[in-house]
């Protein structure tokens, strides 16, 4: 067995980012929970792209229109063929969403800084607050992908059906129904609390150190291929609180782990925990659903 990840060229370090800061073909992004945290200072070079303002619709929640993920792309000196490293705070959190996201639009060459913003700064690499200006690129983006890397209820409805593989990214009190949200954040609407029948636990942290940097090859697999029994011909579907933390694992997954088929549910517990006559099941247990 390779003690490589499946994919080890969609992980860069921080070394390998610092030495492509005035590389043309290079696009570094941060993407953070706080939009804030970018003008307090960032990578030299890099564009800002928040996971809320800049990717999603404001007024239905879905993703922005193909010409607007274009014009967002040439406003940022992102071509086609521009190399878009990403990387943000909370441990790359939402720098995986917006991985995901450019995934969704058919973007070809993605990366994800490892450790993300706090281990950046940890190590005394740069940053600056100066906000760069970009040459406009041109950019064409492909119809947005809605069925191989993205789930939606009713996909979720028929994985249940069907015994299909489900992680479920969240804290352990989440999962067992103790809390509605994550320790030390708002309650964001969810009127039940619980998992999804049939979801196994595997908080998204189980795959990283505590810089924030994602453990090895061999620790993962122990932790998803051996421990949840996943194999390369499962479909599998992660999913959070609204699909920050279940992309963290969706990378994990897919690039890291080499597993083909696996879908962000982004709608994830804020739409599953609000919907009238959808199975959930509280405790440790996966559970089914009741027939």
């Amino acid at each position: 067995m390779s003690h490589q990840y499946a994919h080890p060229d969609m992980l860069v370090s921080p070394e390998w980012v610092e030495q492509h800061l005035n590389d043309p073909k290079v696009r570094i992004v941060e993407t953070d929970e706080d939009p804030a945290l970018y003008f307090l200072g960032h990578i030299p070079g890099a564009a800002e792209i928040g996971w809320h303002h800049h990717l999603q619709d404001q007024v239905s929640r879905t993703y922005i229109s193909v010409p607007q993920f274009e014009a967002l792309c040439s406003k940022a000196g992102i071509a086609n063929d521009t190399t878009v490293v990403f990387y943000g705070d909370n441990s790359n959190w939402w720098a995986c969403y917006a991985y995901w996201a450019f995934k969704l639009f058919g973007h070809e060459d993605c990366r994800i800084m490892n450790g993300g913003y706090a281990h950046w700064k940890a190590i005394g690499k740069p940053m600056t607050t100066e906000v760069p200006s970009f040459t406009p690129a041109r950019y064409q983006a492909h119809p947005i992908d809605q069925t191989r890397i993205r789930a939606f209820r009713d996909d979720v409805l028929a994985h249940i059906e069907a015994g299909h593989k489900l992680v479920d990214v969240r804290s352990p009190k989440e999962y067992t129904g103790e809390a509605l949200h994550m320790e030390n954040y708002p309650q964001e609407g969810s009127l039940r609390a619980g998992h999804i029948p049939g979801a196994h636990s595997v908080p998204w942290a189980t795959a990283i150190h505590p810089d924030g940097t994602f453990k090895s090859a061999d620790e993962l697999r122990k932790i998803y291929l051996e421990g949840l029994d996943l194999k390369t011909t499962d479909d599998i579907i992660a999913y959070c609180r609204i699909g920050e933390r279940s992309s963290h694992t969706w990378f994990v997954l897919k690039y890291l782990l080499g597993l083909p088929n696996v879908r962000n549910y982004d709608g994830s517990w804020t739409e599953w925990g609000n919907l009238v006559g959808v199975p959930i099941v509280r405790g440790n247990q996966p559970g089914v659903s009741p027939r």
